[in-house]
């Protein structure tokens, strides 16, 4: 957890880093001296056309962002106050290999899901017509793979 938050924080530098420079090279670039289009400017700095402003407001949300989640992961690795296998350098692989649940190997229902989401895919490319169909598609896997375990061979 320790070197996912420094990761985070790292990100969340380079990104305002980034928002910076991106930002600069954008006044600059939209910047004209007043002087070669009028001589009795004296040299004063004039807009000449607007600044994209979304890059720079994305960048910048982009770098509060990584430091949203820098921050969480630093304060939850503290609230633990023990190391992931991951941060101890003489750790084995299997020490990081807990139970993650029960996965269904045998199962039909996420090639149905996704069987929906590319009918929803192509409504949105083909047709509006689709839509509906995938739709109703999603509900029936939905439920199907929830509801897998209660009823049939493997029901509990």
């Amino acid at each position: 957890m320790r070197t996912n938050a420094g990761l985070w924080w790292l990100l969340s530098v380079f990104f305002l880093l980034v928002f910076l420079f991106y930002t600069g090279w954008n006044l600059l670039e939209n910047w004209n001296w007043a002087a070669e289009q009028n001589p009795d400017a004296d040299g004063w700095f004039i807009f000449t056309n607007s600044i994209e402003w979304v890059g720079s407001v994305g960048l910048l949300f982009t770098a509060f962002m990584a430091a949203l989640i820098a921050f969480y992961v630093g304060k939850v690795h503290k609230a633990q106050g023990g190391e992931l296998p991951e941060d101890i350098l003489t750790a084995d692989i299997d020490d990081g290999d807990p139970e993650l649940g029960e996965f269904s190997p045998w199962s039909w229902w996420p090639i149905v899901l996704a069987f929906s989401a590319a009918l929803g895919m192509m409504g949105l490319a083909v047709g509006a017509w689709l839509m509906p169909i995938g739709l109703a598609v999603f509900v029936v896997a939905i439920v199907g793979w929830v509801y897998e375990y209660y009823r049939g061979y493997f029901a509990r």
